[in-house]
């Protein structure tokens, strides 16, 4: 039994170590519960992550007996034996090709964005899945896989039933499975948590990972796992708040994130940051402070006061946890959820000990900077122009602690190699040096 995909993607990655020598390795995760597995496993190996998206092409009378597969770049491949047998011909083949090729076309448009695929040419690619039921769609994934110029094709699943892997063994040049039970009804009865991967975090899998390969990835020590590392909600009023809570086993202080407009808990770059900040000893808790419907209405988004009423509470609700006694807290908070961050810190009696923003709108915070006692960081992008020139006027209203730090040649998303890495050490200083127990007894 896995807890989820990212658990089950962590232990496959330990059993593929056993597997893979210094090959150059590409993994290859099938949209979309594919992708969460792959994921860490691409982590795990310091290997690039992409998407592998197949069509099975059926025999028109019968669309569910598969007669071949496409994929991406015109690549296609047939079975031979399947079109002999049913009296198949080529043009029979182009039309069901042509119109499963649109769909395929949308949806690697969709998950890929403008990004090129990764070229399998002379590579080793690892397919992976959360799991096989049938194999079609695997057996498609490897086919496809090695007509993209894969050397070597590894299919990497958590569980199968041997009689599926049995037959995908002509197709991988080696398989790798960590469980083949006899009783195998679905592969969700293997997994605690087995909900539906949407497209929307297909997407953000994708990204974080290319992020981590223009930024050098942040490790944390195995022999130190979390004490607490899961998926949490906060009731306020009739909102449910979803977050994630990660918490190091030697904490020196908790930081809550305010995502700004158009982002997420799921965000790439908050998590990049929040992974930094556990490595060196911080707790974090990302939290979507909106709902899904309220995300889809501008004057919810920009609404400050209702956002830093929402930090808020999530963060009373931090303070009640046990892992919460005795430390400090402080925000950390992008474009709005900046804004947010800092009229929050702002309320009378707040306990918040430090706030730092990433590109953030502390401008939209302006009739409480002055009342701000929170040591604040600002962090701009050098390139940033309109947000720097924000960032000066509202310093000058700050009366607290502040700094104002500039990242030379960044854009406002941070997006240029090392940027973020910059950003992550800057907000690791000032937060280490204002929540930690040292800073509480030198304050």
């Amino acid at each position: 039994m896995f807890r989820d995909r990212a658990d089950a993607g962590r232990q496959l990655a330990e059993e593929l170590k056993r597997h893979l020598g210094d090959e150059d390795v590409v993994v290859l995760g099938l949209p979309r519960g594919g992708v969460p597995v792959a994921f860490e496993v691409a982590r795990e190996l310091d290997a690039p992550l992409d998407v592998i998206v197949v069509r099975k092409l059926g025999v028109p009378y019968q669309p569910e007996l598969g007669m071949g597969a496409i994929g991406e770049d015109g690549v296609r491949v047939l079975n031979d034996e399947v079109l002999a047998l049913a009296r198949i011909g080529e043009d029979e083949v182009a039309a069901v090709e042509r119109s499963e090729r649109a769909e395929l076309e949308r949806r690697a448009t969709r998950f890929r964005g403008d990004r090129p695929r990764t070229s399998l040419v002379d590579r080793s690619a690892v397919v992976v899945d959360d799991g096989i039921a049938t194999g079609s769609t695997a057996r498609a994934a490897c086919q496809v896989a090695r007509a993209h110029g894969a050397s070597r094709v590894i299919l990497a699943v958590p569980v199968a039933p041997l009689s599926s892997l049995a037959s995908l063994a002509e197709v991988a040049d080696e398989l790798v499975c960590l469980a083949t039970p006899a009783q195998f009804f679905a592969v969700g009865q293997f997994y605690r948590n087995f909900l539906q991967t949407s497209d929307e975090e297909v997407v953000e899998f994708l990204e974080r990972a290319a992020i981590r390969a223009v930024a050098p990835t942040v490790t944390v020590s195995a022999a130190d796992p979390p004490v607490r590392d899961e998926d949490v909600v906060v009731q306020t009023g009739a909102v449910r708040l979803v977050g994630h809570f990660t918490v190091p086993e030697v904490c020196s202080g908790l930081v809550v994130f305010a995502h700004g407009s158009g982002s997420s808990r799921l965000s790439p770059r908050n998590r990049f940051v929040a992974a930094a900040l556990n490595s060196v000893g911080l707790g974090t808790l990302l939290f979507d402070l909106l709902t899904p419907d309220e995300e889809f209405e501008r004057a919810a988004v920009f609404d400050i006061v209702l956002l830093a009423d929402r930090l808020g509470a999530v963060s009373q609700w931090l303070e009640a946890q046990p892992e919460a006694r005795g430390s400090r807290i402080g925000y950390f908070g992008a474009s709005t959820g900046a804004g947010a961050a800092l009229w929050a810190a702002a309320e009378p009696g707040s306990s918040i000990a430090a706030v730092v923003s990433r590109g953030g709108r502390p401008d939209l915070a302006d009739p409480r900077l002055a009342q701000v006692r929170a040591p604040t960081l600002l962090i701009v992008g050098g390139l940033d122009e309109v947000v720097l020139e924000l960032n000066r006027q509202a310093q000058k209203r700050l009366r607290c602690e502040s700094r104002l730090a500039v990242v030379p040649g960044a854009t406002h998303l941070f997006e240029e190699p090392g940027a973020l890495q910059e950003v992550s050490r800057l907000a690791g200083d000032w937060l280490l040096s204002h929540l930690s127990p040292i800073a509480e007894a030198a304050g």
